[in-house]
C-alpha cells in the first residue's frame, strides 16, 4: 500500500539536512519513521541521476542497536553520492528473523522516496547477508518495483534450509561429544533455555578441542555445515593439507555457531513460526559428509586421532533424530522460502571462505532458478577471501557495475577478469579478488520450485 508524505510526516519523524559534505555540497538527507516504527534513511544528490538503490541491510539480533541503512558503508556511499545515484533503506520493525517486516518496510520506504522525490528511472534492490536474502525476496515477490538486483553474501537458500543446515553440526557434536547430555537442539521455550544450551554444548566442544579425537570430531561437524578452513582474515591460511590449522580455523567458527545462530537466533525465529521449522528425520550423514569438499580433512584427522570415522558416523545414524513441528515449517515456507522465479536480472557474488552463510548457499538458488526457468536471469560470481561479506569497496562497486550494464546492454558480462578490471577502476589501491569458482552442492536445499522439498 503507497504511504503518502503528509501521513508518515504526521505520525513519525521527519527531518531533512544537508548531505555529509565529502559526499555532495548540495542535496537532501532524509530521516524518519514508517508508520510501522521502522526507521528510514534516504541520501539524494542535487543532480539525481534517476537511479535509487534501494538497500537491505544484514540480521540484527533481537534487543541490538537497530538503525535504518543504505549501503553496505561509507565508502561505497560516499562515491555513489557523488556520481547523483539516490540512496535508500529501512531499519525494519523489528530485530531478528524479520523478513515479514522487512519487505513491507523496504515497499514503504520506496514509496515514501516517489512521494517525495518522484519516479526512479531505474530502481535497484541490493543488500548483504541477511539482507541479500530480504533481497532476492522482494525480487522474486514484487518484480514490477524492480528493474534489477545484487545479493551479496546472501542467505539465499532460504529460511527452511538455513535452519536445517544450522540443525546438522549441533547434532553431531551433542551425539558424540556430549551423548546423554540432554542438551536440548531446537524447540525452546525462551531465550534462557536457547541460551543455557548453548553454553552447555559449547562447554563440551571446549574441553573436546584439547585432545585429537575431540578435534577430528569437531572437524566432522564443522563438514556437515561446509565451514571452510580459512574463514577469518586474521587466521593463519592454512596449506592445501595442513588439517591442523584448517581445523583450528574451523574450531572459530564452530563456538561462534553455537554462541549465537545455532541457539539464540534459532529461538527467536521458532518464536515466530511458532515452534521447530527444521529436522534431521531421515538424514544420512554419511552421504552428507562424503560429498562435503572437507571430507578429506575429517578423514586424516580421524585417522591421526586412531579413532573410527565409520563408528563415529554409524553412532550418528542411530542417534534419535528431531522431528520438525508442521505448522512451524509452513510459516517458514509461506515466508522465508525463495523460488527461485525471477522477472528481472539478479546477480548474486559470495566470499569463498564464508564460516556463517557457506557458499553453497548460492547453489541451492541455482538450483531453484535453473528449475524455476530463470537461471538465465541470474548470474553468481565468487571473491577469494576469508570472511562473510568482506568485500572491498571496488568488489561491492563492480558488481553493481555488472548489474547496470545487464541493465543497459541486455548482456551479461561476469567474468572475473571483467569483475575485476570494474574493481581496479572503482578501487585502485585494492587488489581486486574475482576468480573462477563453482561451490559444491548445498547439503539440504529447500525451495518452492521443487515440489518434493515440501514435506520433511
Amino acid at each position: 500500500m503507497r504511504i503518502r508524505l503528509a501521513l508518515l510526516t504526521a505520525c513519525a519523524s521527519l527531518a531533512a539536512t544537508a548531505l555529509p559534505a565529502q559526499a555532495a555540497t548540495t542535496g537532501t538527507h532524509l530521516e524518519g519513521r514508517l508508520s510501522s516504527g521502522a526507521a528510514y534513511v534516504m541520501d539524494v544528490p542535487a543532480s539525481w541521476n534517476g537511479t535509487v538503490l534501494l538497500y537491505s541491510h544484514g540480521y540484527t539480533p533481537a534487543g541490538a542497536p537497530n538503525p535504518a541503512q543504505n549501503t553496505p558503508g561509507s565508502a561505497t556511499r560516499d562515491k555513489l553520492l557523488a556520481e547523483g545515484y539516490a540512496l535508500i533503506g529501512s531499519s525494519y520493525a523489528t530485530t531478528g528473523w524479520a523478513v515479514t517486516e522487512a519487505v513491507p518496510d523496504q515497499l514503504a520506504t520506496l514509496d515514501l522516496f516517489t512521494e517525495r522525490f518522484g519516479a526512479a528511472r531505474r530502481t535497484i534492490a541490493w543488500g548483504a547477508s541477511y539482507g541479500g536474502f530480504v533481497t532476492s525476496m522482494l525480487a522474486e515477490r514484487h518484480a514490477g518495483r524492480f528493474d534489477g538486483s545484487l545479493s551479496m553474501c546472501g542467505l539465499v537458500q532460504g529460511g527452511v534450509a538455513n535452519w536445517n543446515s544450522t540443525l546438522d553440526p549441533v547434532f553431531a557434536l551433542r551425539t558424540l561429544l556430549a551423548p546423554g547430555s540432554g542438551v536440548r537442539l531446537a524447540g525452546f521455550a525462551d531465550q534462557a533455555e536457547a541460551v543455557a544450551a548453548g553454553r552447555a554444548l559449547t562447554s563440551k566442544v571446549d574441553a573436546a578441542q584439547r585432545t585429537p579425537e575431540g578435534r577430528a570430531r569437531i572437524a566432522l561437524a564443522a563438514a556437515l555445515h561446509n565451514i571452510p578452513g580459512h574463514n577469518d582474515a586474521s587466521q593463519t591460511k592454512p596449506g592445501p593439507t595442513d588439517w591442523a590449522t584448517q581445523q583450528t580455523n574451523q574450531f572459530t567458527a564452530v563456538r561462534g555457531l553455537l554462541q549465537l545462530p545455532a541457539f539464540s537466533w534459532r529461538q527467536e525465529a521458532e518464536s515466530r513460526a511458532g515452534g521447530n521449522p527444521s529436522w534431521n528425520t531421515g538424514v544420512d550423514y554419511r552421504s552428507m559428509l562424503v560429498r562435503s569438499p572437507l571430507y578429506k580433512e575429517v578423514t586424516e584427522l580421524y585417522k591421526e586421532a586412531g579413532l573410527s570415522l565409520r563408528t563415529d558416523l554409524s553412532a550418528l545414524g542411530r542417534a534419535p533424530r528431531i522431528s520438525a513441528d508442521p505448522s512451524a515449517v509452513r510459516w517458514m515456507r509461506n515466508t522465508s522460502v525463495l523460488s527461485g522465479r525471477l522477472t528481472d536480472p539478479q546477480l548474486n557474488i559470495h566470499t569463498t571462505g564464508d564460516a556463517l552463510i557457506p557458499v553453497q548457499s548460492e547453489s541451492a538458488y541455482l538450483r531453484a532458478a535453473t528449475a524455476a526457468g530463470s537461471a538465465g536471469l541470474l548470474r553468481q560470481a565468487y571473491v577469494d577471501a576469508p570472511g562473510h561479506c568482506t568485500f572491498t569497496p571496488g568488489e561491492t562497486l563492480a558488481a553493481l557495475r555488472t548489474v547496470e550494464k545487464r541493465l543497459d546492454t541486455g548482456r551479461w558480462d561476469v567474468s572475473p577478469g571483467a569483475l575485476n578490471s570494474r574493481a581496479r577502476a572503482e578501487d585502485p589501491a585494492a587488489e581486486p579478488r574475482y576468480l573462477p569458482y563453482r561451490p559444491t552442492a548445498y547439503p539440504r536445499p529447500y525451495d518452492l520450485a521443487h515440489p518434493g522439498d515440501a514435506r520433511p
